[in-house]
């Protein structure tokens, strides 16, 4: 009796059902696009550093923890003295630097025959490697998206290079260009960003890395086996993330609050008399919260539904058109989402619920 009661409630204004689903939902595309796109750029970077195939990372002292944005102080020599090392097999300098030229995003300069040697060769979907020292390699989410083919001119960094080769993404950058070419735009010749070391055996990582500590001129490195340093790229470990998403699910609790808080409380006056009736034929002040409540509950539910459908439609568009762009929607941030949108309409709804249990039944009869 007490759900048709309330499907008929809702049925009933439906305009104001629909605006506070609307809101709901808007509240868990919003947890779910911002978080799962801010999750996915961190995804996409740990894997396309793993997809390197390096064993070791070698920073310069002071670097950040992201990678891309170290800089470049280290001498390029430094390769020379850790490929002297035990276990050490292969060692590529890499010089890296970030454009915001339209987007943010880091270009790699690379020494390619020894960077070819940390996990194997570039998978080349067309076109082959560097002719010349202004080609450039780059993969295939941004060949897509920027629709470019082979023999075409970009822009990286105000100097135009010809896209000679589209590789398959996940091997660092999304553009590559020769190292020299790179430290001579950037003013950094001879210098590096960071050295991948290819080891003869993974398990020997922390022991590479214990030994690179103990070379002279080496103790105030940044050095780290590949599985730390990816274990290591996580929401709390970026500058500003953890907090980013806090504000973004912060703003999206305050917007399904106030609408539903809206939604209730109007309603809970234009039901006034309907409430006085019930409370004459003995409905206690709990049935009324409960009444109420479980409205809201409903709402939030039909909210919920059509914002995670939203998402997931959302995200294979965004993915079609900005393929550069991963969006990370995961059962674990789907079920975060489903809890904060109820107990963010359940909050707004607390204060609507306990004002009609307090309407005095004579005085509800009588209003007009």
């Amino acid at each position: 009796m007490m759900n048709k009661m309330i499907v008929a409630n809702l049925v009933h204004r439906p305009i104001r059902s629909v605006i506070s689903i609307v809101a709901i939902a808007l509240e868990v595309t919003l947890i779910l696009l911002i978080v799962g796109l801010s999750l996915g750029m961190l995804s996409d970077s740990r894997q396309r550093q793993a997809g390197i195939g390096a064993d070791v990372i070698v920073l310069p002292p002071g670097s950040s923890a992201i990678v891309s944005i170290t800089g470049a102080p280290a001498p390029i020599k430094v390769a020379d003295i850790l490929a002297k090392l035990p276990h050490v097999e292969k060692v590529s300098p890499v010089l890296m630097q970030v454009s915001t030229s339209g987007t943010l995003e880091a270009i790699y300069g690379i020494d390619l025959p020894s960077y070819e040697t940390l996990g194997g060769p570039f998978t080349y979907i067309h076109g082959g490697r560097f002719q010349g020292p202004y080609d450039a390699l780059a993969d295939d989410y941004f060949a897509q998206s920027k629709h470019v083919k082979v023999g075409d001119t970009i822009e990286i960094l105000n100097q135009n290079f010809r896209v000679a080769g589209i590789v398959a993404h996940g091997k660092g950058a999304r553009k590559f260009v020769p190292i020299t070419t790179l430290q001579d735009l950037v003013g950094a010749q001879g210098k590096a960003s960071a050295f991948y070391l290819k080891l003869d055996d993974p398990n020997n990582a922390d022991a590479v890395v214990n030994e690179i500590k103990n070379v002279p001129g080496m103790s105030t490195y940044v050095v780290r086996s590949m599985r730390e340093y990816l274990s290591m790229m996580t929401p709390s470990t970026y500058p500003g993330l953890r907090t980013f998403i806090n504000v973004v699910v912060g703003i999206s609790v305050t917007i399904g609050f106030i609408v539903i808080f809206q939604a209730m409380y109007t309603a809970v006056m234009e039901r006034t008399r309907e409430i006085g009736i019930l409370k004459s034929m003995g409905a206690s002040k709990f049935y009324i919260v409960n009444v109420i409540l479980r409205e809201t509950v409903l709402l939030a539910v039909g909210g919920i539904i059509v914002g995670i459908l939203f998402s997931l439609v959302a995200r294979t568009g965004i993915h079609q058109r900005l393929p550069t762009l991963p969006v990370v929607v995961t059962g674990g941030w789907i079920l975060r989402a489903t809890v904060i949108a109820i107990v963010g309409a359940i909050a707004g709804a607390l204060y609507p619920a306990f004002k009609a249990a307090q309407k005095d039944p004579i005085d509800a009869l009588a209003y007009e």
